[in-house]
């Protein structure tokens, strides 16, 4: 397989990226600095990027930065998918684990492994998601309280218990993080609307205890290490 090819299968970034960061010096194969996107990868050789191994794995397990403005769908006719983001070479494999609204940022996971998506989405699991948010107007007094004891939004059942942290409260905008344990529709804005503000902008920033990347521009990927799989108790990555 091509050495461009094989970054991008991988999850590098997209294979024109992959070729620039070849050219760059950036990858060994067998602790040679390779710079010709034409060399051929074989199953036994050993490649490094930017100092760490990667190899090419039967599934894909991704950390997307999404940025706002896009769609969490395979596709959708009027607006831009997150999955315009990634290359044709793996993009048709992809699966998106949960969403975002449109215009929400932030962390998400997508994969071609359909038993990590339900290891993360099943709603016995209850994993963690915490979202960063800026809101206008006032909070009321018993907010952090109401978000721990859970809260009427309008559902047949109240919200499971959260937790609410507030960072700062100007006189015009209230900067906290909230972190939850479920996924329904408009969920965080909808809690916080009853708390008595309005959300102006949200970006998720952890799932589980995995958190976003900061060194992940909006609209950039990598693939999950071992560790962070680990760390999302998931065990079944193939070798």
């Amino acid at each position: 397989m091509r050495l461009d090819k094989y970054l991008s299968d991988c999850g590098i970034d997209t294979r024109s990226k992959c070729k620039k960061y070849i050219r760059q010096g950036r990858v060994l194969v067998n602790d040679i600095l390779i710079t010709d996107e034409a060399f051929h990868v074989r199953d036994e050789d050993s490649v490094v990027f930017d100092q760490k191994p990667i190899k090419l794995q039967k599934q894909l397990y991704l950390m997307f930065h999404k940025p706002a403005g896009c769609v969490c769908a395979l596709s959708d006719s009027m607006h831009k998918t997150v999955l315009d983001y990634f290359p044709s070479e793996i993009k048709k494999r992809l699966l998106i684990v949960g969403r975002l609204d449109k215009d929400t940022e932030g962390l998400l996971f997508l994969t071609d492994d359909g038993a990590f998506v339900h290891h993360l989405m099943a709603p016995k699991k209850h994993v963690e998601k915490s979202y960063y948010f800026c809101a206008r107007g006032h909070l009321c007094d018993e907010a952090c309280d109401m978000v721990a004891s859970g809260m009427d939004i309008g559902d047949e059942t109240p919200t499971k218990p959260a937790t609410l942290k507030i960072l700062r409260t100007d006189a015009d905008q209230i900067l906290g993080v909230l972190s939850i344990t479920e996924g329904r529709y408009h969920q965080v804005k909808r809690m916080m609307k009853v708390l008595g503000v309005e959300v102006t902008y949200l970006k998720r920033i952890s799932i589980g205890k995995i958190r976003l990347d900061d060194n992940l521009s909006a609209g950039e990927f990598r693939a999950l290490t071992d560790k962070e799989l680990e760390l999302l108790n998931y065990h079944q990555r193939e070798k």
